[in-house]
C-alpha cells in the first residue's frame, strides 16, 4: 500500500466535527427528536393496553369496557403510523441538509489542496474519496444516523415503559448485557481499523487503474501489459484480504447478537411465570412486559445492525476530513503583505524524493516587469523550477520570496493572486465557453472575456462556435482539438492578471509559427508583468530580456540572449542546434 496516501483524521478530530455539523441545525434536530420520542410513545402504550384488555376479558368486565380499550388501541396505531411517517421525512430532510453542508466542505478542502500534495499522493486516493467515500457518508448520514437515533430512542423508552409496567419484570433483560457487551466491545475494537484498510486498498486500486488508462499508450508500446495485469491482480488481491477481514468480524458479532436477542425473552416468560403464580405481579402486567420485550428486539436489532454500518460511515468521514489534515493552516488576516512584485530565489534545493535532489543551490532575482526564459536539456530541472516559482511546490532548503515575504506563508487564494501557473497540461470544464473563461474572474464583463480571447487570437474561431461564447463544452459539449483547449487555458490567464506569470510550454501543442504570433501577442498585452517563460522552443529565448540555462540542477548561464550567444557557451551550443547548425560532439555534450 502506497505510503504516499492522503492522511486520514483521528477518532476525537471525527467525533468533534460530527457533533458540530448536527449541531448547526438545532431547531431541526430538536423537531426530529420530538418527533420520534412521540411516535415511540405512541407505540409504547398499545402493549400496556392490551395488557389491561387481558385483565378486563379475565375479570369478566363487560363488552362496553372491552370495545374501549380496542378502539385506544386501534387509535394509538394509527397516531403512531401518522408520527412515524412525518419523523423519517424530517429525519431524511436533516440528513439531507447535513449531507449537503459535508459535501460543500470537502469541495472546499479538496480545490485548497496544494498541487504538491495531490502529485504526491496520486490521483487514485483522491478519487476513490471522491466518490466511495463520499457515497459511504451520504448513506450513513440519510440512513444510519437517523435509524441509530430512532433505535437508541425506542430502545430507552421501551425500557422505561417495561419498568412502568412491572420493576421485577425488567431484571431479565440484564440476562442478556454481558453477552452483547462484550461482543460489541470485541468488534469495535478492530472494525474502525480495518474499515479504514478496506477504504485504503480501494484507492490503490484506483490508483493502479488510473495509471493503466492514462498511460495505456505507453504500456502498449514498451509491452507492459502483463506487468499492469499483475499490479491489478496484487491491488485486487489485497482488496479482498481487507473485506475478508471484515466480513469475519460481521460473522463473529452478529450470530453473537442474535443469539443475546433470545434470552431476554425466555428469560422474562420463565421468570414472569413464576411471580405470576405467586401473585407478585397480574396478568395484565406479565402480558404487557412480554410485548416489550419482544418490542425491545427491533430497536436493538437496528441499533447494533446499523452501528457496523457507522463504522464504514465514521472511515469515511475519516478519510474525508484528512484531505489537508497535513497541510499547514493558510495564512490569516495577520499575514505579511509584499511590498512589490520582486521575486528573489535564495539558495533553493528541492527534492521529490529524500536523497534525491533536482534542483542545487539556485540563486536568481526576478525583477518586476521583466521576461525570462528559462531553456535546457529535458530533465534539466526547468519544470521544477517553474512551479517553485509558482509555489506549487516549496523548497527542501533556501526561500523564495515574494515582495520580501516568503511565497509559503502566502494564503492560496493570494498567491494565485501574485503568481500563476500555465503548462501544457490544461482542462476544459464543463459549462459555456464563457464560464471557462471568467472563471477566475465570475464578475467579468463579457468584453473582458472577448478582449482575454483576442488577446490569444481565439475570439474568431470562438465566435464561430454554434453558440458563440454561450457554447457548451467539455466532457459531452463540443469537442474543442488541443490546440485550442491550450488557447482557453491561456485566456484565464489573460482574464486573471496576476503580475507574474510562468509559462511552462504553454503555446506547445499550436504549430512554431502560430505559437510565435500568439506569444508576441501575449507580451504585448501582458506588457508590465513579470513573465517566465519555459520552452524548447528557443525563439521565446530570443525575445526576452534575461535567459537561464539550467543544467542539471544548476543555473550555468544567465544573462541576454546576445551575450549568451557571444559568449561561445552552452547556449549558444543549444541555439546553433535549434537552428539547424552543425555542432562540434564536444561542444553538443558540454551543452547536455
Amino acid at each position: 500500500m502506497s505510503s504516499n496516501l492522503l492522511p486520514v483524521a483521528g477518532t476525537a478530530q471525527v467525533r468533534q466535527y460530527a457533533r458540530d455539523l448536527f449541531r448547526r441545525h438545532p431547531r431541526t434536530l430538536a423537531g426530529v427528536v420530538g418527533l420520534h420520542v412521540f411516535a415511540a410513545v405512541a407505540g409504547l402504550v398499545g402493549p400496556r393496553l392490551l395488557g389491561d384488555l387481558v385483565e378486563a376479558i379475565q375479570q369478566g368486565e363487560g363488552v362496553g369496557v372491552v370495545d374501549r380499550l380496542a378502539a385506544l388501541i386501534a387509535g394509538f396505531v394509527v397516531l403512531q403510523a401518522v408520527l412515524v411517517r412525518f419523523a423519517h421525512v424530517a429525519s431524511a430532510r436533516l440528513g439531507e441538509r447535513v449531507q449537503a453542508s459535508l459535501r460543500e466542505e470537502f469541495i472546499e478542502r479538496v480545490l485548497a489542496l496544494p498541487l504538491s500534495t495531490v502529485e504526491r499522493a496520486g490521483s487514485g486516493d483522491l478519487l476513490t474519496r471522491t466518490t466511495r467515500d463520499v457515497d459511504a457518508l451520504s448513506r450513513c448520514v440519510r440512513l444510519a444516523v437517523p435509524e441509530t437515533m430512532i433505535a437508541l430512542l425506542t430502545m430507552l423508552l421501551v425500557i422505561g415503559a417495561l419498568v412502568l409496567a412491572g420493576p421485577l419484570l425488567a431484571l431479565p433483560l440484564f440476562v442478556a448485557v454481558p453477552i452483547m457487551v462484550a461482543g460489541t466491545r470485541w468488534y469495535l475494537r478492530r472494525a474502525p481499523a480495518g474499515y479504514l484498510r478496506q477504504n485504503a486498498v480501494y484507492s490503490t486500486v484506483t490508483d493502479g487503474l488510473a495509471e493503466s488508462v492514462e498511460g495505456a499508450r505507453t504500456v502498449d508500446a514498451l509491452r507492459r501489459q502483463r506487468r499492469r495485469i499483475e499490479r491489478t491482480d496484487a491491488d485486487l488481491h489485497r482488496t479482498w484480504l481487507a473485506e475478508k477481514y471484515t466480513l469475519f468480524l460481521r460473522t463473529v458479532w452478529f450470530p453473537i447478537i442474535e443469539f443475546s436477542y433470545v434470552l431476554p425473552v425466555v428469560a422474562t416468560l420463565l421468570a414472569g411465570g413464576v411471580l405470576y403464580l405467586r401473585g407478585t405481579v397480574t396478568l395484565g402486567q406479565l402480558t404487557a412486559a412480554v410485548i416489550y420485550v419482544q418490542m425491545l428486539i427491533d430497536p436493538v436489532d437496528r441499533l447494533l445492525s446499523w452501528l457496523d454500518e457507522l463504522q464504514v460511515g465514521g472511515a469515511a468521514l475519516a478519510r474525508l476530513l484528512g484531505v489537508a489534515a497535513d497541510e499547514p493552516a493558510p495564512a490569516g488576516a495577520g499575514a505579511a503583505e509584499p511590498d512589490g512584485t520582486r521575486i528573489e530565489v535564495a539558495g533553493v534545493h528541492f527534492a521529490y524524493v529524500p536523497g534525491r535532489e533536482v534542483l542545487h543551490g539556485i540563486d536568481l532575482t526576478l525583477s518586476p516587469g521583466e521576461r525570462l526564459a528559462i531553456v535546457g536539456p529535458s530533465g534539466a530541472g526547468k519544470s521544477t523550477l517553474g512551479r517553485l516559482l509558482a509555489g506549487v511546490h516549496q523548497p527542501t532548503a533556501g526561500l523564495i520570496t515574494v515582495g520580501g515575504v516568503p511565497l509559503g506563508d502566502l494564503p492560496l487564494d493570494r498567491l494565485r493572486a501574485e503568481v500563476a501557473l500555465v503548462t501544457q497540461e490544461h482542462h476544459v470544464f464543463i459549462g459555456t465557453v464563457r464560464d471557462n473563461i471568467a472563471m477566475v474572474r465570475p464578475g467579468a464583463a463579457e468584453k473582458e472575456v472577448r478582449a482575454a480571447l483576442a488577446a490569444v487570437h481565439a475570439l474568431d474561431w470562438v465566435l464561430a462556435l454554434p453558440d458563440g461564447l454561450e457554447t457548451t463544452v467539455g466532457a459531452g459539449g463540443h469537442p474543442l482539438p488541443a490546440a485550442q483547449a491550450q488557447q482557453i487555458a491561456l485566456a484565464r490567464l489573460v482574464l486573471a492578471d496576476p503580475h507574474t506569470l510562468v509559462l511552462d510550454e504553454a503555446t506547445s501543442l499550436l504549430d512554431p509559427r502560430a505559437a510565435r504570433d500568439l506569444e508576441r501577442s501575449l507580451a504585448a498585452v501582458l506588457h508590465g508583468r513579470t513573465v517566465v517563460a519555459i520552452a524548447h522552443r528557443l525563439f521565446s529565448a530570443h525575445d526576452a530580456d534575461r535567459v537561464a540555462v539550467v543544467e542539471d540542477g544548476r543555473i550555468t548561464e544567465l544573462g541576454s540572449h546576445d551575450d549568451l550567444v557571444a559568449a561561445n557557451g552552452p547556449y549558444a551550443a543549444l541555439w546553433r542546434s535549434w537552428h539547424g547548425e552543425r555542432v562540434p560532439d564536444a561542444e553538443l555534450r558540454t551543452s547536455h
